[in-house]
């Protein structure tokens, strides 16, 4: 067990680079299935959802090889077996795409029920609304989701909620099925459209993704190709936190700024100045923080992964802010952990009402998942003394890097062994 020592209080200044998009990256490895073939994919973020999902392809039969730290060749010819291992799939909740993938390749795919942050309950209904429309049955046994269908055919699908993770399936099992996919009311953020762009460089014609509507017209086969995947939004947009809480000055490096627009319109209300460049973006912060008023929402809403950074800034910001949670009903767990850092927050369901306080005090912290763990790293940052922040392993499934990245920012930030509690002798 690893935790996180941050002595906090310094304003960070200097340049960072982004790496790949985590929730890109876990459908785009699963996809590589369905081309048969060779694909070497770039810019893939160094992070543990990364590795499992490797370590689930090569399970099944594919052929991995490290070309560098961020770029993999992945040959799935001889992929066969259609069952992820359990282990593996317990590790991650995106190990759902895998069902997409190999049931569009192979007509059949057992994955056991999803792990991950526990956000609340997250169904896979409408994913199976889509298999089901495109011809397959399906049956969840002993924990262990069951697809099948032998030929698979184009249909419609309308969508009864917006969901990333069904929208990104229902693609996957469409490209080589007979005929046309029209999904409705799918969701638009930009991993839905860079999961497009791979399908349809192997080969899938694949229209409208970023829209409200996807049209997919089945192929008989994919083949291989080259791609790199777009850089994190979210973790460009903890950057931008980090920079405005601190008052510093960070020149944010390898973004697509036009993904960071509800992230940007957000962070300059509350007082900071963001600057665009072409693939880049400086944030910085000359006077207070001001209080502001954020409901996440599917994308082109504020992102829910944002959610978390942005309640510990506004903690410090004056006045009263309200953040609304939109998506997940169990992402304000965190707060217990910022209210011992004298922060004032009150949660009503999914509400969150925050009186902005003058600084936040060091204090022992714990991760409780991926974002609200980057939050605390957030929050020690802006606190003046040394916090510690414990469960580590829930932020590294998402941020490659991220001890590193900090520290060439100037921060005071290391990564040591926790030590193991001693059991007193028996008698």
């Amino acid at each position: 067990m690893e935790k996180f020592v941050i002595n906090g209080g310094k304003p960070l200044t200097g340049e960072v680079s982004i790496s790949g998009a985590k929730n890109a990256a876990v459908a785009i490895l699963p996809a590589t299935i369905l081309a048969a073939d060779k694909c070497v994919i770039e810019n893939l973020p160094a992070i543990s959802d990364v590795t499992v999902s490797l370590q689930i392809l090569s399970a099944l039969g594919a052929r991995v090889r490290m070309l560098n730290k961020n770029t993999y060749e992945i040959d799935t010819t001889h992929v066969c077996c259609t069952e992820v291992p359990d282990d593996l799939s317990r590790q991650m909740r995106a190990s759902y795409y895998f069902l997409g993938a190999l049931l569009g390749r192979f007509g059949s795919a057992q994955v056991a029920m999803p792990g991950g942050c526990n956000l609340g309950p997250r169904p896979i209904d409408q994913h199976l609304k889509a298999f089901c429309a495109l011809g397959a049955r399906d049956s969840v046994e002993y924990g262990m989701i069951n697809v099948s269908g032998e030929e698979l055919a184009g249909a419609h699908v309308f969508f009864d909620t917006v969901s990333v993770g069904a929208t990104m399936n229902a693609m996957l099992s469409a490209v080589l099925a007979g005929g046309q996919t029209v999904l409705e009311n799918v969701a638009k953020e930009p991993h839905i459209v860079d999961l497009a762009n791979f399908l349809n460089m192997m080969g899938a014609d694949v229209r409208g993704a970023g829209t409200d509507v996807i049209k997919v017209r089945g192929r008989e086969a994919l083949h291989g190709c080259t791609y790199s995947i777009i850089p994190d939004q979210i973790e460009a947009g903890s950057y931008m936190v980090a920079a405005a809480i601190t008052g510093g000055n960070v020149l944010i490096k390898n973004v697509i700024p036009k993904h960071l627009e509800p992230i940007t319109a957000k962070l300059e209300l509350a007082g900071a100045t963001v600057e665009e460049y072409d693939d880049a973006v400086r944030v910085y912060r000359t006077g207070d923080l001001a209080a502001t008023k954020i409901k996440t929402m599917p994308h082109p809403g504020f992102p829910t992964d944002m959610q978390p950074l942005m309640t510990v800034l506004l903690s410090v910001a004056q006045g009263t802010s309200i953040i609304t949670e939109g998506i997940w009903e169990n992402r304000f767990r965190y707060v217990d952990e910022l209210v011992r850092m004298g922060a004032n927050i009150q949660v009503d369901g999914q509400v969150a009402v925050i009186e902005g306080v003058q600084e936040l005090q060091p204090a022992p912290l714990r991760a409780s998942d991926l974002r609200a763990g980057a939050a605390l790293v957030m929050a020690a940052l802006a606190a003046r003394g040394t916090s510690e922040i414990d469960e580590v392993s829930h932020i590294e499934r998402g941020y490659e890097s991220l001890v590193e990245k900090l520290q060439g920012l100037g921060a005071d930030i290391r990564r040591e062994e926790k030590a193991s509690a001693v059991l007193p002798q028996a008698l």
